[in-house]
């Protein structure tokens, strides 16, 4: 049996997707050179020592040589990055967006001020964004090929129970403590009269883009949806299956220039303006407005939800039946209000995998309380309040099939796949150009097939 420990620890060949500057973080004053080749992309010294940085911002340095670690991770990255242009994969532009505002912001929180990141990197935010696009984008690419890859795999339930009992009891991982909970949510009252006026807003903005003012500047001015505000309100090619259903409908309905008539979905309200269709794709501009609650409104849906709260705990009404009868949350309000993790699908929440507004509110609740009103966002973004019951509350503990079994599933599933990413590299490294600098000679990497 192989070592089963490599699955808990940072494996060779799981690529670093997390916040990486490696580009662009090493001093300017370093002499770069060019390290390695894989197909027609070049790894950098900077690329290595700018990781290393990266992993020292985090407190996280990996056992072991180091450099050689990471050097081969960048390693794997190329050659799923040659090889997603060979099978023209294609990105999210949206997703890139997003995820480049994301990380930006978990930087400056980090590290205090734009200014102080714009020191700490000696360049320019507008610089920083440039170059963090670009990672972010090959990382989407090199991760899209490794699904590729793995696509296929699957296990059973035999296989799961098999890898458990083959990993030693010193080996398995520690189960951070988790939280199963119950839920009852209401949206915002006279939430009619607040989609009225989101309505109005872009009923006046679609007129002024009738009379000749430009979809893209009016986007920039007043888009919601910050991404593709910034572009203009454009999304880049998207397919049908990219785009929510009652979005998809009119896009794919309009004509080249065509600005459709206002959009319901589960994001808000949206006005869309065609660019081009091309094959089974579009490009589209929009606009994204979400309905506005004033403070009463929002005292409304508190003081409603409070009186529930009060029927609990008074006994007058269990909280399952209150979810039933009060709850506006479809996915939960026939299950007693229980949530399900849409990461794993389970009754199960560690602390990361809350919204924070909602970890805020139970994380000094016992086992069996309500917590007071508060607001919160649904999966969309959307304003919802909601009050909660901590149903139940699993400590932190070793890895069990009891209680972990999805988790216990996806190792056997990284497991399996992990072997067929090492096959692949081996086949796509005798057919591949790749050529390294002779200063990595030594490193003993995990594939053997890099110097050739």
């Amino acid at each position: 049996m192989k070592n089963i420990t490599r699955l808990f620890k940072p494996a060779i060949f799981v690529l670093v997707f997390t916040v990486s500057f490696a580009k662009f973080s090493y001093s300017q004053e370093v002499i770069d050179k060019v390290i390695a080749v894989v197909g027609g992309d070049m790894i950098l010294s900077s690329d290595v020592e700018g990781e290393l940085m990266r992993m020292k911002m985090q407190g996280n340095l990996p056992d072991g040589d180091v450099k050689c670690k990471l050097f081969e991770q960048l390693l794997v990255q190329k050659l799923l990055l040659h090889q997603s242009k060979i099978d023209s994969i294609q990105t999210n532009e949206v997703a890139i967006e997003g995820e480049v505002d994301r990380r930006l912001r978990y930087f400056i929180n980090q590290i205090g001020s734009e200014k102080a990141l714009e020191n700490y990197f000696h360049k320019s935010i507008y610089v920083i964004k440039e170059d963090l696009r670009e990672v972010i984008r090959e990382q989407q690419q090199t991760q899209q090929m490794k699904q590729k890859v793995v696509e296929k795999i699957t296990v059973t339930p035999l296989e799961v129970k098999n890898f458990f009992k083959s990993i030693p009891s010193d080996s398995l991982p520690m189960i951070p403590e988790q939280y199963e909970l119950q839920q009852i949510v209401i949206f915002p009252p006279s939430s009619a009269e607040a989609k009225f006026r989101v309505k109005e807003k872009l009923l006046d903005l679609r007129s002024r883009i009738l009379k000749g003012e430009r979809f893209s500047m009016l986007a920039m001015a007043y888009s919601e949806d910050l991404a593709s505000a910034k572009k203009g309100g454009e999304l880049g090619f998207l397919t049908r299956e990219e785009l929510v259903k009652s979005f998809a409908d009119v896009a794919f309905s309009l004509a080249e220039g065509q600005v459709s008539q206002i959009v319901e979905s589960e994001y808000g309200f949206h006005i869309i303006q065609m660019i081009e269709k091309r094959n089974n794709q579009v490009n589209v501009r929009h606009i994204l407005l979400k309905p506005q609650y004033t403070s009463d409104m929002i005292v409304e849906a508190q003081n409603r939800l409070d009186s529930i709260a009060k029927l609990i705990r008074s006994d007058s009404l269990t909280f399952e039946k209150a979810a039933a009868k009060y709850s506006e949350d479809k996915k939960s309000n026939l299950n007693g209000g229980l949530v399900v993790n849409q990461v794993n699908n389970t009754k199960l929440f560690e602390k990361e995998q809350l919204q924070p507004s909602d970890y805020y509110v139970i994380k000094d609740l016992k086992v069996g309380e309500i917590s007071s009103p508060f607001e919160s966002r649904d999966e969309h973004g959307n304003v919802i309040f909601k009050i909660v019951k901590v149903k139940n509350i699993l400590p932190s503990h070793k890895a069990n099939l009891k209680d972990d079994y999805s988790i216990i599933q996806g190792l056997t599933k990284a497991s399996r796949e992990q072997d067929v990413l090492l096959k692949w590299i081996d086949e796509k490294q005798k057919t591949t150009y790749i050529k390294i600098d002779p200063e990595y000679k030594n490193c003993n990497f995990s594939s053997k097939g890099w110097f050739k």
